[in-house]
């Protein structure tokens, strides 16, 4: 079994800020492979979506529990279904990566992302494969981008322009994933990473 959990925030006022690239990416990986819709489980403080991909289970996760808390759903999900972190891969934004690029990462700290900060304290573990989508603006936010003032930049939306990248961006992650579940990370990571 593999869980792949894209990290967001709930809700319309949220949907297509930069913090939602990850649950962006998870539906456009759910839509190319045709997964099922995704459906509330309050158990999990989750959206979910299951199915099957050469003979592997695979349930896609999209916390319900806002960006800093992402890892109370996580480890509600490996209290379960009795999981190892090795079994988790983790899609989210990265501030630092230019819009349009992807990078894959394996048992790095969080780097100040407050989702994942919460989901390696609530598993206690790092061991987990991480996309990380760009949402570095070309637009000048000064010193916000790595500042407590971070959260200005995340939750603002993508400038039209932007919007063309990042929409390559997520189908590149999407494609990524879908190429990561028949093959090494190595490989993958050699042909997708930025």
């Amino acid at each position: 079994m593999i869980i792949i959990v894209g990290l967001g925030n709930p809700g319309d006022k949220f949907k297509n800020t930069r913090h939602n690239v990850g649950f962006l990416a998870i539906d456009e990986f759910a839509k190319i492979n045709n997964f099922e819709d995704f459906k509330l489980q309050k158990k999990f403080d989750a959206e979910i979506s299951e199915s099957e991909i050469n003979t592997k289970k695979i349930i896609l996760v999209k916390p319900q529990t806002f960006m800093n808390n992402s890892g109370k759903s996580v480890s509600k999900l490996f209290s379960s279904f009795k999981l190892q972190a090795s079994s988790l891969i983790v899609v989210h934004d990265d501030i630092d990566l230019p819009i349009s690029k992807i990078k894959i990462v394996k048992d790095r700290g969080s780097a100040g992302h407050k989702g994942v900060e919460s989901i390696i304290k609530e598993i206690d573990s790092s061991d987990f494969i991480r996309f990380r989508i760009g949402i570095k603006s070309n637009q000048s936010y000064g010193s916000d981008c790595r500042t407590n003032k971070a959260k200005n930049v995340v939750l603002k939306n993508f400038s039209k322009d932007e919007k063309m990248l990042v929409d390559e961006a997520i189908k590149k992650t999407a494609e990524a994933l879908s190429y990561f579940l028949e093959n090494s990370l190595e490989k993958t990571m050699n042909i997708y990473n930025a």
